[in-house]
């Protein structure tokens, strides 16, 4: 993810931390340094540091339940208004989006539990105590976190947890696509709500309700595009008026090609038409400003790159594209020859078509980057 920083890898999930959560920490320390000078500026540090470890416990929460699934989840990200947790993919059974989704918050009623019952704050300080209150001691104020958490992420706005259970209850009688509709809707009349409660109340609220408005839309979105290719063959979908350079080529020729053409990304090609590497547009310019102009093509291509089978269902293709994370897929028919392409551009337009209309069904014209 952009603007993200690899800090641990726990199992097959790697943790990230957005760089806007460490000035978050930054913003928190300098802000309690004005009020209680070095001891409160410490405190309120080390309390946002522990509250995100809550906020990773509840992400794993949902990981390892969807584990359970056979459902992987590459990486999970820490941002100042939470983590996100990038599933492969949804799973078709609402029963077990249910579990997945409900997992996370009862990690925070464990922890609360842990803190309450266990250490003995008291389960009155707990629900008393603010979360910015000098007085209270670091524990009582994490109980109370914690708590908010289950409460807040229990609010029926997708793509928030309880936005999840919502739409896993419509799925049990309604199609997934039908209940996605439904959650996303409720989940951005919840955003404008946010929004508008934070005009008044903290700004935060408003960077809570944009970022639930765009997420819900997002998502719509993407399992609208999932109905209206259903069934649909990536041969249908493919961009396939791609130019490809010849494995001899240098970067000179290569520039050639770009300066030619719309592409951002040049699948390199044998003699045969096999293809061999990828090179994209933002590969070429820094392999000239390292390298001279008649540096052969092969040596800066990527030799590692998704393919997928041109007969094989589009939704392969979109699950292929969010697992590997590149900047192209290559299609082949099946004598592994170049055939096409697919490129989150591609899926953008598609998506922009669906959103303009909804019901149309694509196969039966084609649409290219």
């Amino acid at each position: 993810m952009l603007w993200s920083i690899p800090v641990a890898r726990i199992g097959e999930t790697a943790v990230r931390i957005h760089v806007t959560f460490l000035l978050f920490l930054i913003w928190i320390g300098a802000a309690q340094w004005q009020v209680g000078g070095r001891d409160a500026a410490l405190q309120g540090v080390l309390f946002m540091v522990l509250l995100f470890v809550c906020v990773l416990a509840h992400e794993f929460g949902h990981i390892l339940v969807a584990r359970h699934y056979g459902i992987k989840t590459p990486q999970v990200t820490l941002w100042p208004i939470g983590g996100i947790a990038s599933l492969e993919r949804i799973p078709d059974d609402p029963k077990q989006e249910l579990l997945i989704a409900i997992a996370g918050p009862l990690v925070n009623v464990v922890i609360a539990a842990i803190l309450i019952v266990v250490i003995g704050i008291g389960f009155n300080e707990a629900v008393v105590t603010g979360l910015d209150d000098p007085r209270a001691s670091l524990l009582a104020r994490l109980a109370t976190a914690n708590i908010f958490l289950f409460l807040f992420n229990l609010i029926p706005a997708f793509p928030m947890d309880g936005g999840r259970v919502l739409r896993a209850f419509l799925a049990m009688r309604l199609s997934h696509g039908e209940a996605t509709r439904i959650a996303a809707r409720i989940g951005q009349g919840t955003a404008f709500v946010f929004a508008l409660a934070g005009l008044f109340v903290s700004p935060i609220l408003v960077v809570i309700g944009l970022f639930v408005y765009l997420a819900a839309t997002a998502e719509s979105q993407h399992v609208a595009l999932q109905d209206g290719t259903q069934g649909l063959p990536v041969r249908s979908l493919m961009v396939s008026a791609v130019e490809a350079l010849p494995a001899s080529s240098t970067l000179d020729e290569a520039v050639d090609l770009m300066l030619r053409t719309s592409q951002k990304e040049f699948p390199v090609v044998d003699e045969t038409g096999h293809p061999h590497g990828l090179l994209t547009r933002d590969g070429l310019i820094l392999a000239l400003r390292e390298s001279g102009p008649t540096r052969p093509v092969q040596e800066v291509m990527m030799r590692d790159f998704p393919t997928v089978g041109d007969w094989q269902p589009f939704e392969a293709a979109l699950t292929l594209l969010n697992q590997a994370k590149a900047p192209a897929i290559i299609v082949l028919d099946s004598t592994q020859k170049l055939v096409g392409i697919v490129t989150p551009e591609n899926i953008g337009e598609m998506m922009m078509v669906r959103s303009v209309r909804p019901d149309w069904r694509f196969g039966t014209r084609r649409v290219r980057a």
